[in-house]
């Protein structure tokens, strides 16, 4: 049944969590963008993550698409929304609507005017949503699971979770996490903190880092300046965060579970800068032309700031100019933008955002820099 203000929907309601009802009932393929949005990873002025999906993928719907057009089609993936609150669900009459696990009735979506805003979200299935939209039958019944949530921070903890076991870009998912409230599991609350600390150094304008770092939500006007990926900064940040050896580890209690996350800041806009410092014609460059803007680059400088920001006091005056000493002492061998790193052999350009070259690339700086040390005590 429908009229002109409502959609109706014959559904099932359950009950798992309190304030969190879920609903399961059919749209048909036309409708299911009638009422629902797509909300894709963005940021507002301010700079607030608005959204969180991944960017469509026009081969994926492609194929979708094609599918839907063929005969027979089965169809019994269930597309996952969060309804507004406007949503009503009405039980239906009789002794037995219920079986004790779900209750039948009648799910009831406003019809959204010119200008307003569509009574759902999808949180999973956007890329058969937009198939659905684009196929040649739009009377095909979906299936829908959807649960009631205004607040996007639940919407964004829900498409966490049900993408988890899926290939979500690394960047979409650490971008998101620090927006996420609830609990998370071990492997994904342990990113957490490095993903804060990326967004931080990459909006802060005293950062060295200001909005050179890309992420799932860079927009194109940004993403020419937007040079590194973020997922090296995470990386970087995660292997010192995690391990006892790397220079932020002291930053956590690790009985209270607390970060000292403007400790972390500091030590990092103070060594980074310095590192921007001595190799200015290398740095805010694309990886084409800059390896220190690369993946390798990143890692091996960061692992080299282990070791560096061991011996220095971040916090002292002196700090900038004490690190800078210390890395002039490899400085003349570095060949970020051109040239043949000594020992491996390896042009400039050659080096690769691997697990064998980031070791090579390391192990060479550290120990230059080892061995050099003992000239400025």
């Amino acid at each position: 049944m429908t009229s002109q203000a409502e959609l109706e929907r014959r559904a099932l309601k359950l009950v798992q969590t309190d304030g969190y009802p879920l609903y399961l009932f059919t749209l048909t393929a036309a409708e299911v963008l009638q009422v629902a949005d797509v909300s894709r990873v963005s940021r507002d002025e301010a700079g607030t993550l608005i959204g969180y999906q991944r960017p469509e993928v026009r081969t994926h719907v492609q194929d979708i698409v094609d599918y839907l057009n063929s005969d027979p089609v089965i169809f019994p993936n269930a597309i996952i929304m969060a309804l507004s609150s406007t949503v009503r669900f009405v039980p239906s009459r009789g002794p037995n609507v219920s079986d004790g696990l779900a209750t039948g009735g009648t799910l009831k979506l406003p019809r959204p005017g010119i200008g307003q805003r569509k009574p759902a979200w999808i949180v999973d299935g956007q890329q058969r949503a937009l198939a659905l939209s684009r196929a040649a039958r739009m009377d095909l019944p979906v299936p829908i699971t959807a649960f009631v949530a205004d607040g996007v921070s639940l919407q964004r903890d829900q498409f966490l979770r049900v993408n988890n076991t899926k290939p979500l870009p690394r960047s979409l998912v650490t971008e998101l996490l620090p927006e996420v409230d609830s609990p998370l599991p071990t492997h994904l609350s342990v990113r957490r903190a490095p993903s804060y600390l990326c967004e931080r150094l990459n909006n802060d304008t005293d950062s060295p880092f200001h909005q050179l770092i890309r992420r799932a939500s860079t927009n194109k006007a940004q993403a020419a300046r937007a040079v590194i990926a973020d997922n090296s900064i995470i990386r970087m940040l995660q292997e010192s965060y995690t391990q006892p050896s790397g220079c932020l580890y002291p930053y956590r209690n690790l009985t209270t579970g607390e970060t000292d996350i403007d400790g972390i800041h500091h030590a990092l806009c103070v060594y980074w800068s310095a590192v921007r410092n001595a190799f200015p014609d290398a740095w805010g460059k694309p990886a084409e032309e800059s390896r220190l803007m690369h993946g390798a680059g990143i890692r091996a400088m960061g692992r080299l700031m282990d070791r560096v920001l061991g011996s220095i006091d971040v916090h002292h005056v002196d700090a900038p100019a004490a690190i800078r000493k210390h890395l002039d002492l490899v400085a003349p061998y570095c060949r970020w933008t051109s040239g043949t790193w000594e020992e491996s052999g390896l042009r400039w350009n050659a080096v690769e955002n691997t697990h064998s070259h980031i070791q090579k690339l390391s192990n060479y700086l550290i120990r230059i820099y080892l061995n050099a040390r003992t000239s400025i005590r």
